[in-house]
Order: C-alpha cells, then structure tokens, then sequence
C-alpha cells in the first residue's frame, strides 16, 4: 500500500554506535547493541565502506561489527573473510553502474582504482539499509503468530523500514469500542460438518468444504466454531482464527507503488491467506483521519460496514502484513466477514482468501472498492465514511483498471 515516505535507519544506528563504544571504553557485554562476550575484545565485518587500489593492492574500508564508525580501518583483501559482504559488496557495485547507465552492461571490477565518494555514500548507505531491513524481519517474526515465516526484500532503492509502523497480530481496540467479545453458546458437535454448528444456529451457511477452502459466495459471512464449542482445535470449521499458513515477504514494488507482499509458496484457489487487522475506530474518527492521510496520499481506512456504519478499522500505524498488500482492479484475493467469539455484527473480522490459483512468487492484491469477483457486500476501503475525498491514481496496471483506487 501507499506510504508515507521519510528518514528511517542513520538516526537509530548512530545511536547504537555511540552506545557500542561507551560500552567498550568500559568493557560492558550488552549483547542486544551487538557487544557479546565473543567480540568484545575481536573483530567481525560488519559491512564494507569503500574501495581504493594502494601501491597494487586491493584495500576495503571496514566497518567492524559492535565497533563505532570512527574504528573504521582499510585492510587489505587477504584479511578479509566474508565473501558473502564481498560479494554483497561488488554486487551493489555493479547495480549502481547499471542504473547509471542502463544501456551498458555494468563495470569492470579491475578498472576501477579507487571509488568515487558519492558511489561509497551509496554503499555504505546500501548497507546499512540491508542491517536494518534484517533487523525488521526479525522483530517482524518475533512478533508474528501465524505459522508461516515473514521476509523482507528491497532490491528496488534505499528505502527502509516503514516509520511509525507496529506490528499487530488482532484487531487493537480504540477506547470505548470493544472488539473481544465472549460467545455466550457453542456448538455439541462430534462432527461438524454433519451436526447443528455455529453456521446453522446462525441461520448461514457452513463455509468451508473438507478441504478447509472457502465455498460460500463473496458477500455471504462466515461463523467459525467459539471457544464455547465442544470440538477441538482440528475442527474444520476454524480456519480463520487458525491463522493463515504460508511464507510470505513483504517487498519492495519496482512500479511506484511502495512495499507489497508476494508469497513464496502456492497458494490454491478459495484457501485463507490472511486477516486485515488494525485499530478499530468509531466512523466519525475515521472521518477525520480520513482528510489528513489523503494529504499524504496513503490508503489505510477499511469500513466495518457489514450491517451497520458505525467502525472503521484503521491499519496505517498498528496492523499486520496486510498492511502492505496493494490494491488491483484485477486482484487474487477476496475479503469476507467472519465472526467467531465476537457476535456482533457491527464488529466483524475481516479475512482475505484467494480468488484462484496464486503461483510462488506471484504478488498477493485486492480490491480496495470490493466490487469484483461477484461480490454482495458493501465494504470497503477508503471509500468511505469521508465521501468526498481527493481521488487517488491507481498503479495497478491491470488490464481492468479503473484508474482511481476511489
């Protein structure tokens, strides 16, 4: 989705610099700034500045793990061994060559003597790029409760992690809504696909076949089994709460449109991929957010509008990895209502499963207007509550396109 852009990562590496050479001018192990028993006293290469050829030898300049900047050394290339930072090193090399001159195949490694100072700002700012994006990819998985595992790529430019972005696993309640809830009754089945379960008590449809793949038409709202219910956890009718399965990365889009989300794994048609969680908000906050993100140009407001028009769910600062799934005219996945301990209609869970086939590789979309794939409902994202709103280009390059997102 459209963010926000901004400085992310030289502010907070810096102040870890600081604090990784106070604590070696006092011998402090403090391992979560990187100062370990191991390398308290050692050195490790933590990424490589510069490039220069002395008197016909290959030099890097080396920035040492858990060592502030101004322990920087130039060493020659037999002192080195990282051939993954080396290779990183010459790859980044050559990007840069390619963009500069885009018709030509790149550079010779041998030629060059030394670097010039905008290309080794480039590298180092490369680098430090790729340290924090894997630190976000760690804190992304730590806080993640799905089964699948979470990766981060940005082959595209220097930006970093989103700013001002926490990772959510449930929807996180703004004060006076209450997004929790408790059933009150269960279901007594052995067998729910054969007994009187939550979807008949509901007066719906069962929406899962034995495949656990969605069935039931777009539009139509799916009731899983409560924590009242007397089956177990492989009940086939808890998907949802489940959570979804797959590997997915969170990417950097080469077409303007900011990160994006691709899965590494296939995907089959009408399977559950992910919920679009947030903070949930009363529709007149939404209004108001609703003018200042248009100024930034970001799309983050979703409707809770299944029977009524009183919350919005909000995910531009608190939200999952569906906070960075891009819109298409021509999308891959589809959104449902689902209810589970929380009954009330006002408050629905929001799951996106797939509309077809996906391949590994392939980016995850949806449609923020909701009008495709034979959709009955009226949700949506930012098209409402704030009616008339700056119209925002849409980038999705689908044949279908529409040109706008609303």
């Amino acid at each position: 989705m459209a963010a926000a852009r901004g400085a992310w990562c030289v502010p907070c590496l810096a102040s870890i610099e600081t604090l990784q050479e106070l604590c070696r001018k006092e011998m402090l192990i403090c391992t979560n700034i990187g100062i370990t028993r191991k390398n308290l006293n050692n050195y490790e290469v933590e990424y490589l500045c510069d490039y220069r050829i002395e008197k016909g030898v290959e030099k890097f300049f080396v920035k040492w793990k858990g060592w502030p900047e101004s322990c920087n050394t130039w060493e020659p290339t037999r002192n080195l061994k990282c051939p993954t930072l080396l290779k990183q090193f010459y790859s980044d090399l050559y990007n840069y060559f390619c963009a500069l001159k885009p018709n030509k195949k790149g550079f010779l490694k041998n030629s060059i003597k030394s670097l010039d100072p905008s290309l080794s700002d480039y590298i180092v700012k490369k680098a430090k790029q790729r340290i924090a994006l894997r630190r976000w990819e760690e804190e992304l998985n730590r806080k993640k409760t799905h089964s699948g595992t979470l990766f981060v790529e940005n082959t595209v430019d220097l930006e970093g992690p989103p700013m001002d972005f926490y990772y959510i696993n449930d929807y996180k309640a703004s004060p006076g809504v209450n997004t929790l809830g408790e059933a009150i009754v269960g279901c007594d089945c052995s067998d729910c696909f054969k007994g009187k379960c939550c979807p008949t008590e509901a007066g719906v449809l069962f929406a899962y076949n034995e495949h656990r793949q969605i069935k039931i038409p777009p539009g139509r709202p799916i009731y899983e089994c409560n924590s009242r219910c007397k089956c177990g956890p492989d009940c086939p009718n808890r998907v949802v709460q489940k959570g979804p399965p797959y590997s997915l990365c969170i990417f950097r889009t080469d077409n303007g449109r900011g990160w994006g989300v691709k899965t590494l794994q296939k995907i089959k048609k009408n399977s559950f991929v992910m919920e679009y969680v947030g903070e949930v908000i009363t529709s007149e906050e939404a209004e108001r957010r609703g003018q200042q993100y248009d100024s930034r140009g970001i799309t983050y407001l979703f409707d809770l509008d299944y029977e009524a028009d009183e919350f919005t769910v909000d995910a531009a600062r608190y939200g999952n990895v569906s906070h960075f799934v891009n819109h298409s005219c021509d999308p891959n996945l589809q959104v449902f209502n689902v209810f589970i301990d929380n009954l009330d209609v006002r408050l629905p869970r929001i799951a996106l499963f797939s509309t077809r086939n996906i391949k590994a590789g392939e980016e995850l979309t949806f449609d923020y207007q909701m009008k495709g794939s034979g959709d009955l409902s009226t949700d949506s994202i930012d098209m409402s509550p704030a009616k008339k709103r700056v119209r925002i280009a849409c980038k999705c390059g689908a044949a279908t396109c529409r040109g706008y997102l609303n």
